[in-house]
Protein backbone atom coordinates (compact mmCIF):
# COMPACT_ATOMS: atom_id res chain seq x y z
CA UNK A 1 0.00 0.00 0.00
CA UNK A 2 1.16 3.86 -0.94
CA UNK A 3 0.16 4.64 2.62
CA UNK A 4 0.74 2.39 5.69
CA UNK A 5 -2.35 3.58 7.63
CA UNK A 6 -4.53 3.94 4.91
CA UNK A 7 -7.22 0.90 5.13
CA UNK A 8 -7.81 0.59 1.27
CA UNK A 9 -5.57 -1.82 -0.72
CA UNK A 10 -3.65 -1.74 -3.87
CA UNK A 11 -6.91 -3.92 -5.11
CA UNK A 12 -9.76 -2.19 -3.17
CA UNK A 13 -8.45 1.16 -5.06
CA UNK A 14 -8.34 -0.86 -8.42
CA UNK A 15 -11.91 -1.88 -7.90
CA UNK A 16 -13.29 1.55 -7.07
CA UNK A 17 -11.51 3.64 -9.61
CA UNK A 18 -12.99 0.78 -12.25
CA UNK A 19 -16.08 1.98 -11.08
CA UNK A 20 -16.14 5.15 -11.99
CA UNK A 21 -14.24 4.62 -15.26
CA UNK A 22 -10.65 6.16 -13.97
CA UNK A 23 -7.79 5.02 -14.55
CA UNK A 24 -5.43 5.93 -11.77
CA UNK A 25 -5.66 8.17 -8.67
CA UNK A 26 -3.84 11.55 -10.30
CA UNK A 27 -6.76 11.21 -13.38
CA UNK A 28 -9.64 12.39 -10.22
CA UNK A 29 -7.49 15.62 -10.20
CA UNK A 30 -7.35 16.26 -13.81
CA UNK A 31 -10.10 18.97 -13.72
CA UNK A 32 -7.14 20.93 -11.30
CA UNK A 33 -5.00 23.32 -13.19
CA UNK A 34 -1.18 22.26 -13.37
CA UNK A 35 -0.04 25.26 -11.56
CA UNK A 36 -2.03 24.38 -8.23
CA UNK A 37 -0.63 21.03 -8.10
CA UNK A 38 2.64 21.05 -5.22
CA UNK A 39 5.42 19.48 -7.50
CA UNK A 40 8.46 20.10 -4.59
CA UNK A 41 8.86 17.96 -1.26
CA UNK A 42 7.67 18.56 1.92
CA UNK A 43 9.70 20.15 4.55
CA UNK A 44 9.25 17.77 7.35
CA UNK A 45 11.58 16.69 9.54
CA UNK A 46 13.31 13.44 10.06
CA UNK A 47 11.33 10.83 12.18
CA UNK A 48 11.95 11.48 16.25
CA UNK A 49 11.73 9.67 19.37
CA UNK A 50 8.95 10.27 21.53
CA UNK A 51 11.23 11.59 24.08
CA UNK A 52 12.49 13.96 21.20
CA UNK A 53 8.86 15.25 20.01
CA UNK A 54 7.85 15.52 23.23
CA UNK A 55 11.33 17.90 23.69
CA UNK A 56 10.54 19.85 20.55
CA UNK A 57 7.02 20.53 20.97
CA UNK A 58 8.15 21.41 24.84
CA UNK A 59 10.53 24.28 23.01
CA UNK A 60 7.79 25.27 20.20
CA UNK A 61 5.50 26.42 23.08
CA UNK A 62 8.12 28.42 24.82
CA UNK A 63 7.77 30.86 22.31
CA UNK A 64 4.36 31.53 23.19
CA UNK A 65 4.34 34.46 25.71
CA UNK A 66 1.93 33.67 28.34
CA UNK A 67 0.48 37.41 29.77
CA UNK A 68 -1.78 38.54 32.63
CA UNK A 69 -4.99 39.49 30.73
CA UNK A 70 -6.65 42.53 31.08
CA UNK A 71 -8.85 42.53 28.14
CA UNK A 72 -12.75 41.31 27.38
CA UNK A 73 -14.70 43.26 24.52
CA UNK A 74 -16.50 39.19 23.99
CA UNK A 75 -13.69 36.82 25.71
CA UNK A 76 -13.20 36.76 29.29
CA UNK A 77 -10.66 35.42 31.05
CA UNK A 78 -12.99 33.34 34.28
CA UNK A 79 -11.54 30.77 36.47
CA UNK A 80 -12.12 27.27 35.32
CA UNK A 81 -12.79 24.68 37.74
CA UNK A 82 -10.12 21.63 37.15
CA UNK A 83 -12.65 18.64 37.45
CA UNK A 84 -13.77 19.80 34.18
CA UNK A 85 -11.02 18.93 31.39
CA UNK A 86 -10.98 14.90 32.53
CA UNK A 87 -14.48 14.89 32.55
CA UNK A 88 -14.95 16.26 28.70
CA UNK A 89 -11.67 14.55 27.66
CA UNK A 90 -13.76 10.86 28.46
CA UNK A 91 -13.64 9.12 24.49
CA UNK A 92 -17.44 8.98 24.72
CA UNK A 93 -17.86 13.06 24.78
CA UNK A 94 -14.68 13.80 22.87
CA UNK A 95 -16.59 11.62 19.44
CA UNK A 96 -19.89 12.96 20.50
CA UNK A 97 -22.48 12.94 17.27
CA UNK A 98 -25.61 14.54 16.84
CA UNK A 99 -27.56 11.80 18.73
CA UNK A 100 -30.43 11.35 16.41
CA UNK A 101 -30.86 7.11 18.14
CA UNK A 102 -32.19 8.18 21.66
CA UNK A 103 -31.94 4.31 21.90
CA UNK A 104 -28.33 4.89 22.20
CA UNK A 105 -27.67 8.35 23.58
CA UNK A 106 -29.48 9.09 26.90
CA UNK A 107 -26.31 10.43 27.93
CA UNK A 108 -25.80 12.89 25.33
CA UNK A 109 -29.32 13.95 24.92
CA UNK A 110 -29.44 14.66 28.41
CA UNK A 111 -27.15 16.51 29.33
CA UNK A 112 -27.92 19.25 26.75
CA UNK A 113 -31.44 18.94 28.03
CA UNK A 114 -29.81 20.05 31.04
CA UNK A 115 -27.67 23.02 29.12
CA UNK A 116 -31.33 24.24 27.74
CA UNK A 117 -32.49 24.03 31.13
CA UNK A 118 -29.60 25.65 32.40
CA UNK A 119 -30.04 28.71 29.14
CA UNK A 120 -33.25 29.46 30.03
CA UNK A 121 -33.19 29.95 33.95
CA UNK A 122 -30.00 32.72 33.47
CA UNK A 123 -32.27 33.98 30.20
CA UNK A 124 -35.57 34.14 32.01
CA UNK A 125 -37.20 32.67 28.66
CA UNK A 126 -39.05 29.36 28.26
CA UNK A 127 -36.93 27.65 25.35
CA UNK A 128 -33.24 27.14 24.66
CA UNK A 129 -31.42 25.15 22.22
CA UNK A 130 -27.87 23.68 21.73
CA UNK A 131 -25.53 23.67 19.25
CA UNK A 132 -24.95 27.32 18.13
CA UNK A 133 -21.26 28.16 17.40
CA UNK A 134 -20.46 31.04 19.13
CA UNK A 135 -22.03 34.40 20.24
CA UNK A 136 -21.70 36.29 17.06
CA UNK A 137 -23.39 33.32 14.72
CA UNK A 138 -25.87 32.68 17.58
CA UNK A 139 -26.90 36.67 17.05
CA UNK A 140 -26.60 36.18 13.14
CA UNK A 141 -29.53 32.90 13.79
CA UNK A 142 -31.21 35.16 15.84
CA UNK A 143 -32.11 37.89 13.15
CA UNK A 144 -33.03 34.85 10.87
CA UNK A 145 -35.44 33.71 13.55
CA UNK A 146 -36.70 37.27 14.06
CA UNK A 147 -37.66 37.45 9.91
CA UNK A 148 -39.26 33.87 10.08
CA UNK A 149 -41.25 34.75 12.85
CA UNK A 150 -42.59 37.97 11.86
CA UNK A 151 -42.84 37.25 8.11
CA UNK A 152 -43.44 39.90 5.41
CA UNK A 153 -40.87 42.09 7.41
CA UNK A 154 -37.92 42.91 5.99
CA UNK A 155 -35.58 44.65 8.48
CA UNK A 156 -33.80 44.71 11.70
CA UNK A 157 -32.06 47.02 13.71
CA UNK A 158 -28.56 46.88 15.24
CA UNK A 159 -27.53 48.57 18.35
CA UNK A 160 -24.41 50.62 17.75
CA UNK A 161 -23.30 49.87 20.89
CA UNK A 162 -22.89 45.87 20.15
CA UNK A 163 -19.73 44.10 20.11
CA UNK A 164 -17.79 44.97 16.72
CA UNK A 165 -17.27 41.45 15.74
CA UNK A 166 -21.21 40.52 16.54
CA UNK A 167 -22.02 43.09 13.97
CA UNK A 168 -19.71 42.12 11.57
CA UNK A 169 -21.14 38.58 11.31
CA UNK A 170 -24.69 39.83 11.30
CA UNK A 171 -24.24 41.81 8.60
CA UNK A 172 -22.55 39.25 6.78
CA UNK A 173 -25.43 36.61 7.41
CA UNK A 174 -27.83 39.87 6.45
CA UNK A 175 -25.87 40.49 3.03
CA UNK A 176 -26.04 36.94 1.47
CA UNK A 177 -29.96 36.79 2.41
CA UNK A 178 -30.91 39.74 1.64
CA UNK A 179 -31.80 40.92 4.69
CA UNK A 180 -32.08 44.92 5.04
CA UNK A 181 -30.71 46.53 8.23
CA UNK A 182 -31.19 49.50 9.99
CA UNK A 183 -28.96 51.07 12.86
CA UNK A 184 -29.98 52.60 16.52
CA UNK A 185 -27.83 55.06 17.65
CA UNK A 186 -25.67 55.51 20.93
CA UNK A 187 -26.42 58.13 22.95
CA UNK A 188 -23.38 58.57 25.93
CA UNK A 189 -22.21 55.11 25.33
CA UNK A 190 -25.25 53.52 25.30
CA UNK A 191 -28.28 52.52 23.33
CA UNK A 192 -30.46 55.34 22.41
CA UNK A 193 -34.65 54.58 23.48
CA UNK A 194 -34.74 57.64 20.67
CA UNK A 195 -33.41 56.60 18.31
CA UNK A 196 -35.01 53.59 18.51
CA UNK A 197 -38.63 55.10 18.07
CA UNK A 198 -37.30 56.78 15.09
CA UNK A 199 -36.51 53.92 13.70
CA UNK A 200 -39.48 52.22 15.08
CA UNK A 201 -41.81 54.28 13.15
CA UNK A 202 -41.43 52.94 9.46
CA UNK A 203 -43.42 49.83 10.33
CA UNK A 204 -41.05 47.58 8.22
CA UNK A 205 -39.24 46.15 11.29
CA UNK A 206 -38.93 42.13 11.99
CA UNK A 207 -36.85 42.19 14.98
CA UNK A 208 -34.34 44.09 16.91
CA UNK A 209 -31.07 43.29 18.59
CA UNK A 210 -29.38 45.17 21.51
CA UNK A 211 -27.00 44.25 24.22
CA UNK A 212 -27.61 43.94 27.92
CA UNK A 213 -23.60 44.67 28.73
CA UNK A 214 -21.92 46.82 25.31
CA UNK A 215 -18.87 47.10 24.22
CA UNK A 216 -18.17 49.99 26.66
CA UNK A 217 -19.12 47.07 29.51
CA UNK A 218 -21.93 49.66 30.49
CA UNK A 219 -25.03 47.85 31.96
CA UNK A 220 -27.58 48.93 30.08
CA UNK A 221 -31.12 50.42 30.73
CA UNK A 222 -33.50 48.23 28.66
CA UNK A 223 -36.66 49.98 30.19
CA UNK A 224 -39.25 51.16 27.63
CA UNK A 225 -37.15 48.93 24.81
CA UNK A 226 -39.78 45.77 24.82
CA UNK A 227 -42.52 48.59 24.73
CA UNK A 228 -41.82 50.48 21.75
CA UNK A 229 -40.84 47.25 19.94
CA UNK A 230 -43.97 45.23 20.69
CA UNK A 231 -45.96 48.36 20.06
CA UNK A 232 -44.62 48.08 16.46
CA UNK A 233 -45.59 44.26 16.64
CA UNK A 234 -40.95 43.57 16.01
CA UNK A 235 -39.76 41.23 18.54
CA UNK A 236 -36.78 42.14 21.24
CA UNK A 237 -33.38 40.56 20.79
CA UNK A 238 -30.89 40.75 23.52
CA UNK A 239 -27.50 39.70 23.49
CA UNK A 240 -25.99 39.19 27.05
CA UNK A 241 -23.11 37.93 28.77
CA UNK A 242 -24.62 34.74 30.25
CA UNK A 243 -22.47 34.60 33.43
CA UNK A 244 -23.42 38.38 33.93
CA UNK A 245 -26.84 36.96 33.96
CA UNK A 246 -26.41 35.67 37.47
CA UNK A 247 -26.65 39.23 38.79
CA UNK A 248 -27.89 41.46 36.51
CA UNK A 249 -31.31 41.62 35.27
CA UNK A 250 -32.15 39.06 32.58
CA UNK A 251 -33.79 39.25 29.05
CA UNK A 252 -36.87 37.46 30.11
CA UNK A 253 -37.55 40.56 32.60
CA UNK A 254 -36.64 43.12 29.89
CA UNK A 255 -39.98 41.74 28.37
CA UNK A 256 -37.37 40.45 25.16
CA UNK A 257 -38.93 37.83 22.57
CA UNK A 258 -35.03 36.25 21.98
CA UNK A 259 -31.74 36.17 23.77
CA UNK A 260 -28.72 35.45 22.11
CA UNK A 261 -24.68 35.27 23.78
CA UNK A 262 -21.68 33.56 23.81
CA UNK A 263 -21.26 31.02 26.53
CA UNK A 264 -17.58 31.34 27.05
CA UNK A 265 -17.81 33.20 29.82
CA UNK A 266 -19.13 30.33 31.25
CA UNK A 267 -15.78 29.02 32.49
CA UNK A 268 -14.42 28.01 28.67
CA UNK A 269 -10.88 28.75 28.40
CA UNK A 270 -9.88 31.99 26.15
CA UNK A 271 -7.96 29.02 23.71
CA UNK A 272 -6.49 31.81 21.42
CA UNK A 273 -10.65 32.36 20.23
CA UNK A 274 -12.22 29.45 20.20
CA UNK A 275 -13.89 26.64 19.93
CA UNK A 276 -16.39 28.69 22.07
CA UNK A 277 -20.66 27.99 21.90
CA UNK A 278 -23.37 30.09 21.44
CA UNK A 279 -26.50 30.32 22.95
CA UNK A 280 -30.16 31.21 22.10
CA UNK A 281 -33.49 31.48 23.92
CA UNK A 282 -37.28 32.50 23.17
CA UNK A 283 -40.49 32.36 24.53
CA UNK A 284 -42.77 29.24 24.16
CA UNK A 285 -44.89 30.75 21.41
CA UNK A 286 -41.61 31.45 18.94
CA UNK A 287 -39.85 27.76 19.45
CA UNK A 288 -40.78 26.16 16.03
CA UNK A 289 -38.70 29.04 14.68
CA UNK A 290 -36.01 28.00 16.96
CA UNK A 291 -32.73 26.37 15.13
CA UNK A 292 -30.32 23.97 16.11
CA UNK A 293 -30.92 20.98 18.20
CA UNK A 294 -33.49 21.11 21.18
CA UNK A 295 -33.80 18.07 23.09
CA UNK A 296 -37.23 17.38 24.61
CA UNK A 297 -37.94 15.02 27.88
CA UNK A 298 -40.21 11.97 28.18
CA UNK A 299 -41.07 8.67 29.34
CA UNK A 300 -40.46 5.23 27.97
CA UNK A 301 -42.59 2.36 27.99
CA UNK A 302 -42.25 1.38 31.90
CA UNK A 303 -42.76 5.23 32.36
CA UNK A 304 -39.10 5.80 33.14
CA UNK A 305 -38.20 9.42 32.34
CA UNK A 306 -36.12 9.84 28.97
CA UNK A 307 -34.98 12.25 26.25
CA UNK A 308 -35.03 12.55 22.77
CA UNK A 309 -34.83 14.98 19.95
CA UNK A 310 -37.87 17.15 19.26
CA UNK A 311 -38.94 19.48 16.67
CA UNK A 312 -36.51 18.54 14.39
CA UNK A 313 -38.07 18.44 11.01
CA UNK A 314 -37.10 21.72 10.63
CA UNK A 315 -33.40 21.21 10.18
CA UNK A 316 -32.09 21.57 6.92
CA UNK A 317 -31.21 17.68 6.49
CA UNK A 318 -35.17 17.11 6.45
CA UNK A 319 -36.63 20.42 5.20
CA UNK A 320 -33.87 21.99 3.30
CA UNK A 321 -35.74 24.49 1.26
CA UNK A 322 -37.90 25.77 4.40
CA UNK A 323 -34.85 25.97 6.56
CA UNK A 324 -34.54 28.44 8.71
CA UNK A 325 -30.80 27.85 9.37
CA UNK A 326 -27.87 25.82 8.28
CA UNK A 327 -26.83 25.17 11.78
CA UNK A 328 -25.69 21.30 12.13
CA UNK A 329 -22.39 20.17 12.76
CA UNK A 330 -22.76 19.33 17.18
CA UNK A 331 -21.33 22.01 19.29
CA UNK A 332 -22.28 19.89 22.05
CA UNK A 333 -19.00 19.45 23.60
CA UNK A 334 -18.73 23.06 24.47
CA UNK A 335 -22.17 22.69 25.88
CA UNK A 336 -21.02 19.83 28.15
CA UNK A 337 -18.15 22.04 29.20
CA UNK A 338 -20.30 24.98 30.37
CA UNK A 339 -23.26 22.53 31.54
CA UNK A 340 -20.38 21.47 33.84
CA UNK A 341 -19.54 24.79 35.34
CA UNK A 342 -22.71 25.96 35.76
CA UNK A 343 -23.68 22.79 37.79
CA UNK A 344 -20.06 23.22 39.86
CA UNK A 345 -20.75 26.67 40.56
CA UNK A 346 -24.34 27.40 40.98
CA UNK A 347 -25.74 30.47 41.79
CA UNK A 348 -23.71 31.54 44.69
CA UNK A 349 -20.92 31.20 42.96
CA UNK A 350 -22.06 32.52 39.84
CA UNK A 351 -22.96 35.79 42.07
CA UNK A 352 -19.34 35.42 43.75
CA UNK A 353 -17.65 35.42 40.26
CA UNK A 354 -19.02 39.07 39.50
CA UNK A 355 -18.71 40.21 42.96
CA UNK A 356 -15.31 39.36 42.50
CA UNK A 357 -14.91 40.81 38.98
CA UNK A 358 -17.26 44.05 39.76
CA UNK A 359 -14.74 44.50 42.93
CA UNK A 360 -11.41 44.38 40.76
CA UNK A 361 -12.89 46.33 38.12
CA UNK A 362 -13.69 49.29 40.20
CA UNK A 363 -10.53 49.35 41.96
CA UNK A 364 -8.22 49.63 38.83
CA UNK A 365 -10.71 51.87 37.27
CA UNK A 366 -10.15 54.36 40.14
CA UNK A 367 -6.20 53.55 40.96
CA UNK A 368 -6.33 54.30 36.87
CA UNK A 369 -8.12 57.99 37.18
CA UNK A 370 -5.71 58.53 40.24
CA UNK A 371 -3.15 58.37 37.74
CA UNK A 372 -4.15 61.55 36.21
CA UNK A 373 -3.14 60.03 32.73
CA UNK A 374 -6.78 58.86 32.51
CA UNK A 375 -10.38 60.69 32.81
CA UNK A 376 -13.89 58.94 32.36
CA UNK A 377 -15.48 58.38 28.88
CA UNK A 378 -18.77 57.60 30.21
CA UNK A 379 -20.53 57.97 33.41
CA UNK A 380 -22.57 55.04 33.48
CA UNK A 381 -22.59 52.23 35.28
CA UNK A 382 -20.37 49.02 34.46
CA UNK A 383 -19.98 45.24 35.88
CA UNK A 384 -15.97 44.30 35.08
CA UNK A 385 -15.04 46.10 31.87
CA UNK A 386 -14.78 49.80 31.25
CA UNK A 387 -13.27 52.29 29.02
CA UNK A 388 -11.52 55.68 29.67
CA UNK A 389 -10.15 58.40 27.80
CA UNK A 390 -6.26 58.58 28.00
CA UNK A 391 -3.63 61.29 26.77
CA UNK A 392 -1.23 58.15 26.35
CA UNK A 393 -0.46 57.21 22.68
CA UNK A 394 -2.17 54.13 22.54
CA UNK A 395 0.10 52.16 20.99
CA UNK A 396 3.08 53.11 23.33
CA UNK A 397 0.39 52.39 26.48
CA UNK A 398 -0.45 48.69 25.10
CA UNK A 399 3.71 48.30 24.32
CA UNK A 400 4.48 48.63 28.14
CA UNK A 401 2.23 46.60 29.53
CA UNK A 402 2.98 43.87 27.32
CA UNK A 403 6.78 43.97 27.57
CA UNK A 404 5.81 44.11 30.98
CA UNK A 405 3.40 41.11 30.89
CA UNK A 406 -0.09 42.44 30.64
CA UNK A 407 -2.52 42.30 27.79
CA UNK A 408 -4.72 45.20 28.05
CA UNK A 409 -5.69 48.74 27.19
CA UNK A 410 -7.56 47.34 23.98
CA UNK A 411 -8.40 50.01 21.99
CA UNK A 412 -12.28 50.63 21.14
CA UNK A 413 -12.15 54.35 19.43
CA UNK A 414 -10.14 57.49 19.53
CA UNK A 415 -7.68 57.65 22.76
CA UNK A 416 -10.49 55.17 24.45
CA UNK A 417 -9.27 51.95 25.79
CA UNK A 418 -10.92 49.50 27.37
CA UNK A 419 -9.67 47.25 30.79
CA UNK A 420 -11.68 44.03 31.98
CA UNK A 421 -11.02 42.35 35.46
CA UNK A 422 -12.52 38.95 36.23
CA UNK A 423 -12.30 37.35 39.47
CA UNK A 424 -8.57 35.41 38.31
CA UNK A 425 -7.08 38.88 38.63
CA UNK A 426 -5.76 39.93 41.99
CA UNK A 427 -5.01 42.95 43.83
CA UNK A 428 -0.95 42.50 43.38
CA UNK A 429 -1.25 41.58 39.53
CA UNK A 430 -3.92 45.09 39.86
CA UNK A 431 -1.52 47.45 41.14
CA UNK A 432 1.77 46.37 39.27
CA UNK A 433 -0.44 46.89 36.35
CA UNK A 434 -0.82 50.66 37.76
CA UNK A 435 3.20 50.69 38.50
CA UNK A 436 3.77 50.17 34.52
CA UNK A 437 2.00 53.37 33.67
CA UNK A 438 2.75 55.35 36.78
CA UNK A 439 6.58 54.54 35.22
CA UNK A 440 5.12 55.94 31.87
CA UNK A 441 4.42 58.89 33.62
CA UNK A 442 7.53 59.57 35.27
CA UNK A 443 9.59 58.80 31.91
CA UNK A 444 7.28 61.14 30.28
CA UNK A 445 8.02 63.88 32.70
CA UNK A 446 11.87 63.17 32.80
CA UNK A 447 11.49 63.06 29.31
CA UNK A 448 9.99 67.31 29.32
CA UNK A 449 12.66 68.35 31.77
CA UNK A 450 15.44 67.28 29.30
CA UNK A 451 13.58 68.57 26.96
CA UNK A 452 13.40 71.92 28.67
CA UNK A 453 17.19 71.71 29.39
Amino acid sequence: MAFAYFPHTEEDIREMLGKIGASSLDELYSDVSPEFIFKGEFDLPEAMSEMDIRRRFSEMAGRNRSLTVFCGCGAYDHYSPAVIAPLISRAEFLTAYTPYQAEVSQGTLRYIFEYQSMITMLTGLDCANASMYDGATAAAEAMMMSLACTRKKHRVLLSRTLLPQVMEVVETYAGYHGVELGYVSEDKGATSLESLREQLAAEDVAGVLVPSLNRYGIIEDLEGFADAVHARKALLMVYSDPSSLAVLRTPGEWGADIACGDCQSLGLPLSFGGPYAGYLACRQEFVRKLPGRIVGRTVDMDGRRSFVLTLQAREQHIRREKATSNICSNQSLMALYVTIYLSLMGPEGMREVNSLSYGGAHYLHDRLLGTGLFEEAFDRPFLKEFVLKTCLPVKELQQTLCDNGFFAALEVGEGLVSFCVTEKRTKEEIDALVSCVEAMKQHGNRSLRESDI
